[in-house]
Protein backbone atom coordinates (compact mmCIF):
# COMPACT_ATOMS: atom_id res chain seq x y z
CA UNK A 1 0.00 0.00 0.00
CA UNK A 2 3.11 2.63 0.71
CA UNK A 3 4.37 1.80 -2.28
CA UNK A 4 1.41 2.27 -4.47
CA UNK A 5 0.99 5.65 -2.35
CA UNK A 6 4.62 6.81 -3.32
CA UNK A 7 3.43 5.55 -6.85
CA UNK A 8 0.70 7.77 -6.49
CA UNK A 9 2.55 10.94 -5.22
CA UNK A 10 5.15 10.51 -8.10
CA UNK A 11 2.58 10.50 -10.63
CA UNK A 12 1.16 13.81 -9.38
CA UNK A 13 4.63 15.53 -9.90
CA UNK A 14 5.60 14.21 -13.02
CA UNK A 15 2.21 14.18 -14.53
CA UNK A 16 2.30 18.11 -14.70
CA UNK A 17 5.84 18.05 -16.01
CA UNK A 18 4.96 15.54 -18.56
CA UNK A 19 2.02 18.01 -20.15
CA UNK A 20 3.59 21.29 -20.18
CA UNK A 21 6.67 19.13 -21.87
CA UNK A 22 4.32 18.12 -24.50
CA UNK A 23 3.09 21.60 -24.85
CA UNK A 24 5.96 23.09 -25.30
CA UNK A 25 7.73 20.58 -27.45
CA UNK A 26 4.54 18.70 -29.42
CA UNK A 27 3.30 21.03 -31.80
CA UNK A 28 -1.36 19.98 -32.44
CA UNK A 29 -1.25 16.63 -34.55
CA UNK A 30 -3.13 18.93 -36.81
CA UNK A 31 0.18 20.86 -38.05
CA UNK A 32 2.50 17.55 -38.19
CA UNK A 33 1.85 16.74 -41.36
CA UNK A 34 3.26 20.61 -42.71
CA UNK A 35 6.39 20.33 -40.51
CA UNK A 36 7.06 16.93 -42.14
CA UNK A 37 6.07 17.16 -45.55
CA UNK A 38 8.93 17.60 -47.92
CA UNK A 39 9.46 20.75 -49.11
CA UNK A 40 8.34 21.64 -52.71
CA UNK A 41 10.93 23.01 -55.67
CA UNK A 42 9.35 26.36 -55.63
CA UNK A 43 7.62 29.23 -53.11
CA UNK A 44 4.85 29.73 -54.87
CA UNK A 45 4.12 25.64 -54.44
CA UNK A 46 4.69 26.10 -51.04
CA UNK A 47 1.98 28.63 -50.61
CA UNK A 48 -0.43 26.99 -52.58
CA UNK A 49 0.09 23.97 -49.95
CA UNK A 50 -0.90 26.72 -47.52
CA UNK A 51 -3.91 27.50 -48.95
CA UNK A 52 -5.19 23.74 -49.30
CA UNK A 53 -4.24 23.22 -45.44
CA UNK A 54 -6.75 26.20 -44.59
CA UNK A 55 -5.89 29.73 -45.46
CA UNK A 56 -7.84 31.80 -47.36
CA UNK A 57 -4.75 33.56 -49.34
CA UNK A 58 -0.92 34.39 -48.89
CA UNK A 59 0.93 36.66 -49.93
CA UNK A 60 4.93 36.77 -50.10
CA UNK A 61 7.60 39.02 -51.41
CA UNK A 62 11.28 38.22 -51.46
CA UNK A 63 13.91 40.62 -51.64
CA UNK A 64 17.52 39.16 -52.09
CA UNK A 65 20.30 41.10 -52.86
CA UNK A 66 21.77 41.15 -56.48
CA UNK A 67 18.18 40.05 -57.72
CA UNK A 68 15.07 41.57 -58.67
CA UNK A 69 12.48 41.34 -56.63
CA UNK A 70 9.88 38.07 -56.23
CA UNK A 71 6.02 38.31 -55.67
CA UNK A 72 3.73 35.60 -54.73
CA UNK A 73 0.28 34.69 -54.06
CA UNK A 74 -2.08 31.95 -54.06
CA UNK A 75 -5.82 32.13 -52.66
CA UNK A 76 -7.88 34.83 -52.51
CA UNK A 77 -8.01 38.11 -51.67
CA UNK A 78 -11.38 38.27 -51.61
CA UNK A 79 -13.35 34.94 -51.29
CA UNK A 80 -17.01 36.14 -51.81
CA UNK A 81 -16.09 37.34 -55.17
CA UNK A 82 -14.08 34.69 -56.06
CA UNK A 83 -10.94 37.43 -56.59
CA UNK A 84 -7.79 35.97 -56.17
CA UNK A 85 -4.81 36.81 -53.93
CA UNK A 86 -2.82 39.53 -55.73
CA UNK A 87 0.93 40.35 -54.40
CA UNK A 88 0.44 44.20 -54.72
CA UNK A 89 -2.76 44.36 -52.61
CA UNK A 90 -2.46 46.53 -49.15
CA UNK A 91 -3.16 44.69 -46.37
CA UNK A 92 -3.63 45.41 -42.58
CA UNK A 93 -0.12 45.14 -41.26
CA UNK A 94 -1.11 45.20 -37.26
CA UNK A 95 1.96 45.30 -34.86
CA UNK A 96 4.61 46.40 -38.26
CA UNK A 97 3.55 49.57 -37.55
CA UNK A 98 6.01 49.77 -34.73
CA UNK A 99 8.82 49.48 -36.50
CA UNK A 100 7.78 53.00 -38.14
CA UNK A 101 6.95 54.59 -35.00
CA UNK A 102 10.57 53.69 -33.38
CA UNK A 103 12.06 54.78 -36.23
CA UNK A 104 10.43 58.19 -35.74
CA UNK A 105 11.70 58.33 -32.23
CA UNK A 106 15.08 57.44 -33.01
CA UNK A 107 15.64 60.72 -35.69
CA UNK A 108 13.74 63.28 -33.21
CA UNK A 109 15.71 62.05 -30.69
CA UNK A 110 18.52 63.12 -33.07
CA UNK A 111 17.45 65.97 -33.70
CA UNK A 112 17.06 66.88 -29.79
CA UNK A 113 13.66 67.34 -30.01
CA UNK A 114 13.23 64.11 -28.11
CA UNK A 115 15.39 62.26 -24.65
CA UNK A 116 15.25 58.97 -24.42
CA UNK A 117 15.30 59.84 -20.74
CA UNK A 118 12.05 61.84 -20.87
CA UNK A 119 9.44 60.59 -18.96
CA UNK A 120 5.86 60.10 -19.76
CA UNK A 121 4.75 62.73 -16.61
CA UNK A 122 7.10 65.30 -18.31
CA UNK A 123 5.47 64.25 -22.16
CA UNK A 124 2.27 64.15 -21.32
CA UNK A 125 1.61 65.63 -18.00
CA UNK A 126 -2.37 65.60 -18.26
CA UNK A 127 -1.50 62.00 -17.34
CA UNK A 128 0.41 62.08 -13.88
CA UNK A 129 -2.18 60.49 -11.85
CA UNK A 130 -3.68 58.56 -13.99
CA UNK A 131 -1.02 56.03 -15.14
CA UNK A 132 0.83 54.75 -11.99
CA UNK A 133 5.08 55.41 -12.00
CA UNK A 134 4.22 58.23 -14.43
CA UNK A 135 7.14 60.33 -13.03
CA UNK A 136 9.38 57.21 -13.69
CA UNK A 137 8.60 55.54 -17.16
CA UNK A 138 10.71 57.28 -19.94
CA UNK A 139 10.82 57.24 -23.03
CA UNK A 140 13.02 54.50 -24.05
CA UNK A 141 10.99 52.08 -21.55
CA UNK A 142 7.76 53.11 -23.58
CA UNK A 143 9.37 51.78 -26.76
CA UNK A 144 11.58 48.62 -25.23
CA UNK A 145 7.68 47.60 -23.72
CA UNK A 146 9.45 47.69 -20.40
CA UNK A 147 7.37 50.04 -18.30
CA UNK A 148 4.74 48.23 -17.12
CA UNK A 149 1.74 50.14 -18.47
CA UNK A 150 -0.40 47.74 -18.80
CA UNK A 151 -1.74 46.58 -21.99
CA UNK A 152 -5.70 47.82 -23.43
CA UNK A 153 -5.81 45.25 -25.38
CA UNK A 154 -5.55 42.90 -22.50
CA UNK A 155 -8.71 44.63 -20.95
CA UNK A 156 -11.72 42.51 -20.42
CA UNK A 157 -13.94 45.03 -22.06
CA UNK A 158 -11.75 45.16 -25.29
CA UNK A 159 -13.30 43.98 -28.39
CA UNK A 160 -11.17 42.97 -31.27
CA UNK A 161 -14.23 42.31 -33.24
CA UNK A 162 -15.27 46.26 -33.11
CA UNK A 163 -14.18 48.92 -34.92
CA UNK A 164 -11.19 50.02 -32.70
CA UNK A 165 -10.36 53.39 -34.30
CA UNK A 166 -11.07 56.09 -31.25
CA UNK A 167 -7.48 56.43 -29.19
CA UNK A 168 -8.76 57.94 -26.43
CA UNK A 169 -11.68 54.77 -25.76
CA UNK A 170 -8.45 52.69 -26.04
CA UNK A 171 -6.40 54.65 -23.20
CA UNK A 172 -9.10 55.05 -21.21
CA UNK A 173 -9.17 50.97 -20.43
CA UNK A 174 -6.05 51.28 -18.74
CA UNK A 175 -6.15 54.77 -16.53
CA UNK A 176 -5.78 54.19 -13.22
CA UNK A 177 -5.44 50.63 -13.47
CA UNK A 178 -1.96 49.02 -11.23
CA UNK A 179 1.14 49.09 -13.43
CA UNK A 180 2.16 45.50 -14.10
CA UNK A 181 5.36 45.69 -12.65
CA UNK A 182 8.09 48.53 -11.83
CA UNK A 183 9.59 50.36 -14.67
CA UNK A 184 12.30 49.05 -16.14
CA UNK A 185 11.87 45.92 -13.75
CA UNK A 186 11.33 43.50 -16.83
CA UNK A 187 9.88 43.32 -20.18
CA UNK A 188 6.30 42.59 -21.09
CA UNK A 189 4.78 43.82 -24.82
CA UNK A 190 2.22 46.47 -24.87
CA UNK A 191 0.03 48.04 -27.42
CA UNK A 192 -0.70 50.98 -25.05
CA UNK A 193 3.24 51.92 -24.83
CA UNK A 194 3.05 52.60 -28.70
CA UNK A 195 -0.57 54.41 -27.99
CA UNK A 196 1.42 56.84 -26.12
CA UNK A 197 4.08 57.37 -27.99
CA UNK A 198 2.28 58.16 -30.94
CA UNK A 199 -0.21 60.88 -28.66
CA UNK A 200 4.00 62.34 -27.40
CA UNK A 201 5.10 62.72 -31.07
CA UNK A 202 1.51 64.37 -32.17
CA UNK A 203 2.45 67.04 -29.01
CA UNK A 204 6.26 67.37 -29.80
CA UNK A 205 5.84 67.81 -33.46
CA UNK A 206 2.46 69.98 -32.91
CA UNK A 207 1.09 67.94 -35.91
CA UNK A 208 -0.17 64.67 -36.46
CA UNK A 209 2.89 61.90 -36.76
CA UNK A 210 1.33 60.04 -39.28
CA UNK A 211 2.40 63.07 -41.56
CA UNK A 212 5.56 63.13 -40.34
CA UNK A 213 6.40 59.41 -40.89
CA UNK A 214 4.88 60.16 -44.59
CA UNK A 215 7.29 63.03 -45.01
CA UNK A 216 10.15 62.10 -43.44
CA UNK A 217 10.45 58.29 -43.61
CA UNK A 218 8.28 57.11 -46.54
CA UNK A 219 8.93 59.52 -48.89
CA UNK A 220 12.34 59.73 -48.94
CA UNK A 221 12.20 55.71 -49.96
CA UNK A 222 9.14 56.54 -52.39
CA UNK A 223 6.88 54.51 -50.76
CA UNK A 224 3.32 55.66 -51.89
CA UNK A 225 1.16 52.29 -50.67
CA UNK A 226 1.56 52.70 -46.66
CA UNK A 227 -1.34 54.24 -45.24
CA UNK A 228 -2.36 54.63 -41.59
CA UNK A 229 -6.01 54.61 -41.95
CA UNK A 230 -8.40 53.07 -43.97
CA UNK A 231 -10.16 56.66 -44.81
CA UNK A 232 -7.14 56.93 -47.17
CA UNK A 233 -7.73 54.25 -49.41
CA UNK A 234 -9.97 52.84 -51.56
CA UNK A 235 -11.64 49.47 -49.17
CA UNK A 236 -11.73 47.76 -52.69
CA UNK A 237 -7.64 47.61 -52.67
CA UNK A 238 -7.78 46.11 -49.53
CA UNK A 239 -7.29 42.10 -48.98
CA UNK A 240 -10.55 40.98 -47.17
CA UNK A 241 -9.75 39.25 -43.70
CA UNK A 242 -11.24 36.33 -42.48
CA UNK A 243 -11.60 33.98 -39.40
CA UNK A 244 -10.69 30.80 -39.29
CA UNK A 245 -13.64 28.72 -40.70
CA UNK A 246 -16.24 32.11 -40.93
CA UNK A 247 -16.83 34.28 -43.82
CA UNK A 248 -17.21 37.36 -42.80
CA UNK A 249 -15.20 40.19 -44.51
CA UNK A 250 -12.98 41.62 -41.60
CA UNK A 251 -12.18 44.92 -43.92
CA UNK A 252 -13.77 47.30 -42.12
CA UNK A 253 -12.91 46.62 -38.53
CA UNK A 254 -10.35 49.51 -39.24
CA UNK A 255 -7.11 50.02 -36.29
CA UNK A 256 -4.62 48.86 -38.06
CA UNK A 257 -2.06 50.79 -40.39
CA UNK A 258 -2.01 49.71 -44.29
CA UNK A 259 0.40 48.50 -47.09
CA UNK A 260 1.82 46.43 -49.73
CA UNK A 261 4.32 43.62 -48.96
CA UNK A 262 6.81 45.77 -51.46
CA UNK A 263 6.12 48.94 -49.70
CA UNK A 264 6.92 47.02 -46.01
CA UNK A 265 9.92 44.93 -47.72
CA UNK A 266 11.27 47.97 -49.21
CA UNK A 267 10.79 49.92 -45.96
CA UNK A 268 12.63 46.84 -43.84
CA UNK A 269 15.47 47.09 -46.28
CA UNK A 270 16.40 50.26 -45.68
CA UNK A 271 16.28 49.98 -41.97
CA UNK A 272 18.35 47.15 -41.67
CA UNK A 273 21.02 48.26 -44.43
CA UNK A 274 21.44 51.84 -43.34
CA UNK A 275 20.03 53.39 -46.09
CA UNK A 276 16.84 54.97 -43.73
CA UNK A 277 18.71 56.69 -41.34
CA UNK A 278 22.22 58.75 -40.69
CA UNK A 279 25.07 57.07 -38.02
CA UNK A 280 23.36 58.83 -35.31
CA UNK A 281 20.21 58.13 -35.71
CA UNK A 282 20.73 54.62 -36.52
CA UNK A 283 22.95 54.13 -32.78
CA UNK A 284 19.92 55.52 -31.44
CA UNK A 285 17.43 52.96 -32.94
CA UNK A 286 19.77 50.11 -32.83
CA UNK A 287 19.88 51.43 -28.83
CA UNK A 288 16.00 51.25 -28.46
CA UNK A 289 13.82 48.55 -30.71
CA UNK A 290 13.94 45.28 -33.07
CA UNK A 291 14.86 45.12 -36.87
CA UNK A 292 11.76 43.11 -37.79
CA UNK A 293 8.37 42.89 -36.64
CA UNK A 294 5.19 40.75 -36.51
CA UNK A 295 1.53 41.67 -36.93
CA UNK A 296 -1.68 40.62 -35.97
CA UNK A 297 -5.58 41.77 -36.31
CA UNK A 298 -8.69 39.85 -36.83
CA UNK A 299 -8.12 38.45 -40.46
CA UNK A 300 -4.84 39.57 -40.45
CA UNK A 301 -1.38 37.97 -39.85
CA UNK A 302 1.71 39.48 -41.16
CA UNK A 303 5.46 38.84 -40.37
CA UNK A 304 8.15 41.20 -41.47
CA UNK A 305 11.69 40.06 -41.12
CA UNK A 306 15.27 40.70 -43.09
CA UNK A 307 17.44 37.71 -43.19
CA UNK A 308 21.03 38.99 -42.65
CA UNK A 309 22.63 35.32 -43.38
CA UNK A 310 21.36 34.89 -46.97
CA UNK A 311 20.98 39.17 -46.74
CA UNK A 312 17.39 38.80 -48.23
CA UNK A 313 14.00 40.50 -46.70
CA UNK A 314 10.86 38.58 -46.57
CA UNK A 315 7.25 39.54 -46.12
CA UNK A 316 4.26 37.05 -45.79
CA UNK A 317 1.00 38.03 -45.37
CA UNK A 318 -2.06 35.76 -44.53
CA UNK A 319 -5.60 36.32 -44.93
CA UNK A 320 -6.72 34.11 -42.45
CA UNK A 321 -6.65 34.18 -38.66
CA UNK A 322 -7.96 31.96 -35.64
CA UNK A 323 -8.30 28.02 -35.73
CA UNK A 324 -5.80 25.94 -36.78
CA UNK A 325 -4.02 28.97 -38.89
CA UNK A 326 -2.82 30.69 -36.07
CA UNK A 327 -4.91 31.42 -32.91
CA UNK A 328 -4.97 28.11 -31.08
CA UNK A 329 -1.08 27.31 -32.28
CA UNK A 330 1.15 25.97 -29.24
CA UNK A 331 3.82 27.45 -27.98
CA UNK A 332 7.48 26.40 -29.28
CA UNK A 333 10.46 28.16 -27.86
CA UNK A 334 8.29 30.98 -26.43
CA UNK A 335 7.22 32.01 -29.64
CA UNK A 336 3.15 30.98 -31.01
CA UNK A 337 2.97 28.44 -33.92
CA UNK A 338 1.16 28.06 -36.70
CA UNK A 339 0.44 27.26 -40.20
CA UNK A 340 1.22 31.02 -40.77
CA UNK A 341 4.37 30.75 -38.91
CA UNK A 342 5.37 27.22 -40.28
CA UNK A 343 4.60 28.28 -43.79
CA UNK A 344 7.01 31.39 -43.53
CA UNK A 345 9.92 29.13 -42.13
CA UNK A 346 9.55 26.34 -44.92
CA UNK A 347 9.95 29.28 -47.69
CA UNK A 348 13.17 30.29 -45.53
CA UNK A 349 13.95 26.63 -45.98
CA UNK A 350 13.40 26.91 -49.49
CA UNK A 351 15.54 30.48 -49.73
CA UNK A 352 18.32 28.55 -47.88
CA UNK A 353 18.34 25.66 -49.62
Amino acid sequence: MQAKNRTVQVLRIIMPIVAIVCIIVIPPLDLVPLLITPLPDTIQAQIEDGVERGLDGVIVYVDQAGKPPAFYAAGWKNKMTREPANPHALFKIGSIHKLYIATAIAKLVSDGRLSLDDTLASLLPELKGRIENSDDISLKMMVQHRSGIPNFTDDEAWDWFAPQTDETKKLELILDEPADFKPDARYRYSNTNYLLLGLILDKVLGYSHHQYIYNEILAPLGLTNTFFTLNEVDIEEVVSGYWYGYDDDLRFLGGSMIATAQDVGLFLRALNDGSLLNDEEQAIYTLIYEYDHTGWVPGYHSIARYHDDIDTVVIQFVNTTGGETWGVANIIGGKATGISTILYNRILRILRR
